[in-house]
């Protein structure tokens, strides 16, 4: 089974699009709608993240979505690049053999970046 994609609500669909873009290298899904209340973007498998614009943005405290990169080196370079354009994020950790941080998106996402070591 091969996951589809995932629908976020988020407040803001141009900062979220920036932001997945910039620093995640999400790509616009060919052929599908890009405004302002929605957009479609995939990841380098194919994944799907659907994008709409909601009111009241409201997650449970655990969930977040999370990106999984090949090397602890790539985490760090992450959150330079995140730090460098201006947010504040604590700096990654290690936690359960793996470096992480968390970010709190301005469009009421949690968004995880990791590696596992080894």
């Amino acid at each position: 089974m091969k996951l589809n994609h995932i629908n976020l609500g988020v407040t803001d669909v141009p900062t979220a699009v920036e932001i997945f873009e910039r620093y995640f290298g999400l790509k616009q899904a060919e052929g599908m709608p890009r405004n302002d209340n929605m957009t479609f973007l995939h990841d380098d498998d194919g994944a799907l993240i659907s994008v709409f614009k909601s009111k009241d943005v409201s997650y449970p405290k655990v969930f977040h979505i999370g990106f999984l990169q090949d090397t602890p080196e790539q985490v760090r370079a992450i959150h330079a690049e995140l730090t460098a354009g201006g947010y504040q994020i604590a700096g990654p950790s290690e936690n359960h053999g793996r470096l992480t941080f968390y970010f709190n998106t301005p469009f009421g996402v949690i968004v995880e970046v990791e590696s596992l070591f080894g």
